[in-house]
């Protein structure tokens, strides 16, 4: 295989590079890094010091690639499918670049730092980042009520962050009911194949989550 894929099956950044991957339908090898086992950590961090997946392996061009949105970014470049995670038309491609942002900032970063605090036991004070997913949930609900996708006209790499960001900030500060249009993007999201795909070969490892009974049955 050309490419290796350093990564965890639960580790929500982990899905949003397959999401792309399985977009693009790029063949690669899987390695799954358990971070508490030493010698696989030190493995990881052989590749990439700062010790965090994921991270891509170009045997061909004998370059490791880490952070998701690079990752991304370099498949469109080298491996792109049918369908660029990132449009040629310059505005559309700042508008996805934007939302892939907001995502990782302020849904993603969030929601790792409540799943953090329950982790630890720490019980620390977490009002903030909760106010920041409700902050968050109401401008997309806003930006939602006109578009099918998140930026551009069609499925971009937005969407790839969206959908596991998303889906676990869901299981720590739920959707209101005043979230019809995020919760439909939501299903629309989860719909798509290579969304669906990740979250089935997640499936396995979700007792490992510590939110784990707040995933709805649906995805169990």
């Amino acid at each position: 295989m050309a490419l290796t894929l350093y990564y965890h099956p639960l580790a929500s950044f982990c899905h949003k590079v397959l999401i792309a991957l399985y977009e693009h339908d790029v063949d690669f090898d899987k390695r799954v890094i358990d971070l508490d086992n030493e010698a696989e950590r030190a493995e990881l961090e052989a590749i990439w010091p700062v010790g965090k997946f994921p991270v891509i392996r170009d045997h061909e061009r004998r370059r490791d690639v880490p952070e998701t949105t690079i990752i991304i970014e370099y498949l469109d470049r080298f491996f792109a499918g049918s369908q660029r995670m990132i449009p040629v038309d310059w505005g559309q491609a700042l508008d996805v670049r934007l939302w892939d942002r907001f995502f990782d900032s302020y849904v993603h970063a969030p929601m790792q730092r409540i799943v953090s605090d329950r982790i630890s036991g720490s019980h620390g004070d977490v009002s903030g980042e909760r106010g920041m997913l409700r902050t968050a949930y109401t401008m997309l609900e806003q930006r939602l009520g006109t578009r099918t996708w998140i930026a551009g006209d069609g499925f971009s790499m937005a969407d790839c962050a969206a959908a596991p960001a998303l889906f676990y900030a869901a299981t720590v500060e739920p959707f209101g009911d005043d979230s019809m249009h995020l919760a439909a993007y939501f299903d629309r999201l989860v719909g798509r194949a290579s969304v669906h795909r990740v979250l089935e070969e997640a499936k396995p490892y979700f007792a490992m989550y510590p939110f784990a009974e707040s995933i709805p049955a649906r995805f169990r």
